[in-house]
């Protein structure tokens, strides 16, 4: 799979949110919620599946901070008995991460991006708490997981999750495109 996953420059923590000249051209992907269960929080919860882009959780007694799902890069099939969700991406490119999720007003979700060297180390995390987010990934990256996690709610609708590569172009540039 060609462009598939391997990229991503760390920020201190944190994903930002920032216009100026970032032109989302690349590649996108789009990550859905798939019905295998054994990495989502069952634990007194209720999932429907409407549809492929339309998934609903709902769990009243949830604490927060739980990872209610989870997505990988790398998966041991042996194992897990899964394939890979997420595209390969390197340290020196940046992605932008569109969140798709309808949840009450005043409830909150939260994204981490997990990032593991090749000796399966941790290399870095972020966290990612707007709809739209900007990020780059430790150079170390060899596989990540992204993890959707409880921010205090007790329902949502899942639609996707999209990544897409950023490819900056200057001003003159994009005018010469336009």
């Amino acid at each position: 799979m060609k462009g598939f996953l391997r990229r991503f420059a760390f920020r201190g923590g944190s994903a930002q949110e920032q216009p100026g000249n970032r032109i989302a051209t690349g590649e996108k992907w789009i990550i859905y919620w798939n019905e295998y269960s054994s990495d989502t929080y069952l634990y007194g919860s209720e999932v429907i599946y409407h549809a492929r882009d339309d998934v609903e959780f709902y769990n009243e007694l949830m604490p927060p901070g739980t990872v209610i799902k989870q997505w990988y890069s790398r998966t041991y099939y042996q194992m897990q008995r899964i394939e890979p969700a997420l595209p390969m991406i390197d340290g020196e490119g940046e992605y932008r991460l569109r969140v798709h999720i309808d949840c009450p007003e005043g409830e909150r979700w939260l994204i981490q991006l997990v990032f593991y060297d090749k000796y399966d180390a941790e290399a870095g995390r972020i966290a990612i708490r707007e709809p739209v987010a900007y990020f780059q990934c430790p150079l170390r990256t060899y596989s990540y997981r992204m993890q959707l996690m409880n921010g205090g709610m007790t329902r949502f609708h899942f639609h996707f999750i999209e990544i897409q590569e950023i490819e900056h172009e200057t001003d003159e540039a994009f005018e010469e495109t336009v």
